[in-house]
């Protein structure tokens, strides 16, 4: 897979794929003519993540007249992903990024403190692709409430 530091604004994401909710396979090159909002969170079911997850899930009919799909992605398995999903009524597709390929890719596993212990997790990130497949804006250091609405216009300016 190519470095992250080739994921840039303005630049040609490379095609990836990766393992959805279903077991099923979802690949970038399936979205062309779409836009695709990739966020990247750290953990099904924990209370930032499920406000994120939230917000997304009540925008997304909104994302749809933008022509916009909606992605989250974390490092949880699909048995997770499929409970998160099924508890909150997400309607969109979740990834897992298991073995860490997507997460590397876009260089969003970064050391941080969890009760006072260096631990390696994801930060919570988003990046809108448009439909010609190239990155048209990243968020990094996400706080969750709210950030839906911010990416929502970001893609409708697109």
């Amino acid at each position: 897979m190519p470095k992250a530091t080739q994921i840039a604004p303005g630049k040609k994401v490379p095609d990836f794929s990766a393992t959805t909710t279903d077991g099923g396979t979802w690949r970038l090159r399936d979205a062309k003519g779409s836009k695709v909002v990739l966020f990247f969170y750290p953990k099904d079911m924990t209370s930032g993540c499920t406000v994120e997850a939230q917000q997304f899930r009540d925008l997304q009919s909104a994302f749809r007249k933008a022509t916009t799909m909606v992605i989250g992605v974390s490092r949880d398995s699909c048995a997770s992903h499929q409970k998160f999903k099924t508890k909150e009524k997400l309607n969109y597709e979740l990834l897992s990024d298991a073995d860490e390929a997507l997460c590397q890719l876009f260089d969003v596993i970064k050391e941080k403190n969890m009760y006072g212990k260096k631990v390696m997790g994801i930060e919570r990130s988003t990046f809108l692709i448009d439909a010609d497949g190239k990155l048209a804006q990243e968020w990094r250091k996400v706080k969750a409430d709210g950030h839906a609405a911010e990416v929502l216009l970001a893609a409708k300016a697109l």
